[in-house]
Parts: C-alpha cells; sequence; structure tokens
C-alpha cells in the first residue's frame, strides 16, 4: 500500500470548517494534516494507530506460577 504525503494547508484555508470536520477527515483519511498558522509556526494533527485485540489462547494458567518464577 503506497501512502500519500501528508495534506499541507495553512489557517486560511481552514477558515469556515468546524473543527469536528478537519479531525474526521485525518481519522478517515488516515494521513496527518499539518496546519501552517500566520506566524510561520505549524501543527500537525496525525491519526493514531489502531490497535488490534488480542488473540484468545487455548490453554490455562497453572496455580502457583508466580511462586515458580520468584
Amino acid at each position: 500500500m503506497v501512502q500519500e504525503a501528508h495534506k499541507i494547508i495553512t489557517l486560511e484555508e481552514l477558515k469556515g470548517r468546524t473543527l469536528e470536520e478537519l479531525l474526521h477527515e485525518v481519522a478517515q483519511s488516515r494521513q496527518p494534516i499539518t496546519v501552517i498558522l500566520e506566524e510561520g509556526e505549524s501543527v500537525t494533527i496525525e491519526p493514531s494507530s489502531q490497535l488490534k485485540p488480542l488473540p484468545q489462547l487455548e490453554g490455562h494458567v497453572p496455580e502457583g506460577w508466580k511462586n515458580a518464577i520468584s
């Protein structure tokens, strides 16, 4: 899977959009967005990784296992 470079936009381009819209865009595209502020500073918003659920393993943990490793 080829990932696109993250999106860079100016604060002016964000006017008229809600924060909720911006956050949904980042979450759905799974790509970071960098907002360039008027002072030349920047803020990057990036999605966090979603962890897969842990597998359910068969078997059991024997009684006294803590004592065996102490």
